[in-house]
Order: C-alpha cells, then sequence, then structure tokens
C-alpha cells in the first residue's frame, strides 16, 4: 500500500473535492422528485467527496485525508458562494468541514478494529452523511429567502440523507471496493 501521497495528487485530490462541492452546492438549489420523493439533484453528487476521501485514508492515511479537507475547505466556501450564493457557500464549508473530519476519525478508527475492507467506509460514509446533511440543510435554508425551501429543508434533508445512504451502500461502496482493489493492486505492481 502507499504510504505517502506525492503533492501534485494531494492538489489534484483537493481540486477533485472542490469540484465536487461546487457542483453539489449548483445542484442542491434545484429541487426535484426521485422515486415519489422531493429532494434535490445535490443528493446524487457529493457522496463521491466522501468515497474520494475514505480512498485517501486507505491508501494514504488520516494526515493526506485532513491536508485535502483543509486545502478544499476556503475554496469550496468561496466558489460556491460565487455560484450559488453566500450562504450555501458557507453551509457548505461548514457542513463538509465537519462531516469529513468526522468520517476520516470514524474510518481510521474503525480500520484499526476490523479486518473487512468494507467495515470503515461503511460506517465512516453513514455517520458523516448524517452530519453533513443536517448542517448543511439547516444553514443553507433555515429561515432562507427560498420560500419553498425555507418551508420544506427538514423534510428535504431527510429523504436527501436517506437517498445519500441507499447511494452509498448499493453504488459507492462497491465502486469503493472496486478501486480499492485497482489501485492496491496498481500500487503494487508499480514499485
Amino acid at each position: 500500500m502507499i504510504k505517502n501521497i506525492n503533492t501534485r495528487l494531494v492538489l489534484k485530490l483537493t481540486v477533485f473535492h472542490i469540484a465536487i462541492i461546487t457542483l453539489a452546492n449548483y445542484a442542491v438549489q434545484f429541487p426535484v422528485e426521485f422515486m415519489g420523493f422531493g429532494t434535490t439533484y445535490g443528493m446524487f453528487v457529493f457522496p463521491l467527496v466522501i468515497l474520494a476521501t475514505d480512498l485517501t485514508i486507505r491508501l494514504s492515511n488520516k494526515d493526506n485525508a485532513r491536508v485535502i479537507v483543509a486545502l478544499a475547505y476556503i475554496p469550496a466556501i468561496l466558489i460556491s458562494a460565487w455560484i450559488a450564493d453566500w450562504r450555501i457557500g458557507l453551509a457548505s464549508g461548514t457542513a463538509y468541514l465537519a462531516g469529513q473530519l468526522l468520517d476520516i476519525f470514524i474510518f481510521q478508527k474503525v480500520r484499526e478494529k476490523s479486518e473487512s475492507w468494507w467495515t470503515a467506509p461503511l460506517l465512516s460514509t453513514f455517520f458523516a452523511n448524517i452530519v453533513d446533511t443536517y448542517i448543511f440543510f439547516s444553514i443553507a435554508f433555515y429561515q432562507s429567502d427560498n420560500e419553498f425551501m425555507a418551508a420544506n429543508w427538514l423534510g428535504i434533508a431527510h429523504v436527501d440523507l436517506s437517498f445519500k445512504i441507499f447511494v452509498s451502500i448499493l453504488l459507492f461502496l462497491p465502486i469503493y471496493g472496486m478501486l480499492l482493489n485497482f489501485l492496491t493492486k496498481k500500487s503494487v505492481y508499480s514499485r
């Protein structure tokens, strides 16, 4: 396994985080009905950032993951505020920071105690999504100017969280496993 991550890769992953956050924050402004439930398009995008963080921890270490989160934090707020609005930018940055740091903490603790490749990403993603979702929606939409979102943010957050967890377990956890397998083999052969 890769023990250290190079600066170039850290910067690429940081840009990847910022791009996902920006796209998710733009998409969260647009409500959509999915399988009969009201949610936003952002729900389909954001879980990718947790996948990227978990792979970084697994293939590198928690310190590199924290560096990436720290580097992405301010640009994510500023770009999101510019593309959406200041409130969404602030909500996003706060939720991202809290959710990702919790994800890193839980992932590392579970990884130290479990030999299964899937336990750490499953549990850390579950709890990180809870924290991220409710922090984001409460800051972004509680008593906001968007009347629909102000009136319905909590219900939309519940649905958003349910779908994020569903998508993470059924789609992103298997993708995580495949990427982990591929990247682990690649790093062994590239030495």
